[in-house]
Formats: C-alpha cells, structure tokens, sequence
C-alpha cells in the first residue's frame, strides 16, 4: 500500500493569513521526489482545517476557507495527484474554488445540498490536469496510470471520463520531447521545464 495518508491541518489564524508557507516548505516541487517514491504519494493527502467547529456554515461557504484554498491551489496545484480521493476533503476544496456556489436547505433535515454550474467545475478540473501531468511524468508513470487517475479524479464528482484508455503498461509514458534521447545527463537541463540541472530536480530520485 506504500505509504500511510499524509494528514495536513492548517490552522484558523494560518487560514485567516492565508499562510500556508510552512506546508511548501515541506512539499513545494523541488522538495519533492521523483520515480518510484513520488509514485507513493499519489492519493496519499489529506486536508483539513481546525478552528471551525462552532460555526454553523458550511466549510465551502465561509469567505475566509474559500480564499485561502483558493490562494493555496494558485501556490500549489497539484491536488489532482497528491489528494485523497475517497475522503469528502478534496470535494470540498475544489468546492471553496468555483465562483458560483450556492447552499441550499434540505427541507426536514439538517444537511444541505449545494449546487454549482456545471461548466465551472469540468473547467476547474481540466485546467489542474497539466500540473497533475507534470507530477505523473516527473514520477514515471505509464499512459494507463495517467489515464486512470484522470478518470478516477472525474468520477470523484460523478462526471463521465469517455476518453478510450491507452493499452494497460508498466512502461513509463515520456514526454514526446524525450522519445529518442538514450540519455539524460545530470548537469543537463531538466526535462521538466523547471530551469534546473536535472541532478537537482527529478533525477533525485
């Protein structure tokens, strides 16, 4: 199962600062790994927020929880990768990021049901899977990987994946840029587009 969920809290004053430095400090791109040991990660975080017990709104509609997720998906978008997606944490982060939500009062019950324009949320997602790309190649993942991760981060929402899967392979999918090169060397630039030498980003792995 490689490794435990990461569970990340970030607090009330962090969240009303919008500060979540400490967290990138520990996960920003060129903390992280590369091959087999980023592979571990993928579907392996979870967030939450502490300080909010007593208010009765819901997380989603609390103006102050929907700009800080917003500010941190702009600093880190890669939740498409590194989230937990069978937990409710991830929906509601992507929820505090549509610009049109609205919650409604289930009649006779205490839960609420909420409502968004559809093309928000497709729009959202589609535009997060370059970074989820990013960190797929970065951790030498084959096409068939890439293609079930997208599908399982759609049916997350309950939104049909139509694509046609690529055939089921263990070979790492590289970027076309890469096809025909027999070798990266350590000092060259990484492959990645991050400017750095390649022994300094994903061939630390």
């Amino acid at each position: 199962m490689g490794h435990d969920l990461i569970y990340y809290q970030f607090s009330r004053a962090k969240v009303e600062q919008c500060d979540f430095s400490h967290f990138l400090s520990l996960y920003a791109p060129d903390k992280l790994p590369a091959g087999r040991r980023l592979q571990e990660l993928m579907n392996k975080m979870m967030f939450a927020i502490e300080g909010y017990d007593d208010d009765p709104r819901e997380i989603h509609s609390i103006p102050e929880i929907r700009r800080f997720y917003a500010a941190f998906h702009d600093a880190w978008p890669y939740w498409h990768y590194f989230c937990n997606l069978e937990t409710e944490a991830f929906q509601m982060m992507v929820m505090c990021c549509l610009p049109s939500l609205e919650v409604l009062q289930v009649d006779g019950s205490r839960k609420v049901a909420v409502t968004y324009e559809p093309l928000d949320l497709i729009h959202f997602l589609g535009d997060d899977f370059g970074s989820m790309n990013l960190m797929c190649e970065r951790a030498e993942m084959s096409e068939r990987q890439i293609f079930d991760r997208s599908k399982a981060v759609f049916e997350c929402f309950g939104l049909p994946y139509d694509t046609t899967p690529p055939p089921a392979s263990d070979t790492y999918a590289y970027p076309e840029r890469l096809r025909g090169q027999s070798k990266i060397g350590r000092n060259d630039p990484c492959p990645c587009g991050s400017g750095k030498k390649y022994k300094k980003c994903c061939g630390q792995g």
